[in-house]
């Protein structure tokens, strides 16, 4: 009678590397686009935010004179809610669970509100009617011929960036990990500590020999 041994099949490298401890591939996925989004979305507003959003050209005694206005000028909202968007985004790897939520619903509402910034000043011309009585000396006096740039769009972008970051966050926040809690709870045993030898008993000295242990506590 032939004798069947059964052989166990090879375990495959991903079984092997395995750990329970590491986050879902969609959640490290996730983690990934949300801090490429939040910091380009922040980097993008905040640059936007520093160029020219809208010129004209004020008539002051000497004639003509041209001005214009950045994004700063206009409204602060965009480049401070993309600050705020950047400071929740570390922030959402220092807190977990009711923390980590609120400070994801932050995030998309401070992209929320630079898009919305962003857009209603994409028209606005009251910054440019103060540099102008300021220019002319007289209170009334308004800009002509006002000319408006694509700039509070590409902060709008922006703002979005930083929104989707954040609604990436609330839905997948859960399943990151946190700042030093990755390697808190792993998998392997903790090694065991050598019980104590007392020298005047020679069977324990015997017992930890037999064992493969060094009965003196020599390192």
């Amino acid at each position: 009678m032939e004798c069947v041994t059964a052989v166990p099949h090879p375990r495959t490298d991903a079984a092997e590397s395995a750990d329970p401890a590491e986050p879902p591939k969609n959640g490290r996925r996730s983690l990934g686009a949300a801090l490429l989004l939040g910091a380009a979305g922040a980097v993008v507003a905040l640059l936007a935010s520093r160029q020219e959003w809208c010129s004209g050209v004020v008539s002051v005694a000497g004639g003509e004179l041209p001005l214009s206005a950045t994004g700063s000028d206009v409204t602060g909202v965009p480049a401070a809610l993309a600050i705020v968007g950047l400071a929740a985004l570390v922030a959402v790897f220092a807190v977990r669970r009711a923390g980590r939520i609120l400070v994801s619903a932050l995030l998309a509402l401070s992209g929320a509100g630079a898009v919305a910034a962003a857009v209603l000043g994409a028209d606005d011309s009251a910054a440019l009617d103060e540099k102008a009585a300021t220019a002319a000396g007289n209170t009334a006096a308004t800009m002509d011929t006002i000319s408006h740039t694509a700039w509070p769009y590409v902060a709008a972008a922006g703002g979005a960036l930083i929104l989707l970051a954040g609604i990436l966050a609330v839905i997948y926040g859960a399943a990151w990990p946190s700042m030093g809690g990755r390697y808190e709870r792993s998998g392997a045993p903790r090694p065991r500590r050598a019980k104590a030898v007392d020298p005047e008993r020679p069977e324990e000295l015997w017992k930890a020999l037999d064992r493969g242990e060094d009965p003196t506590g020599a390192a």
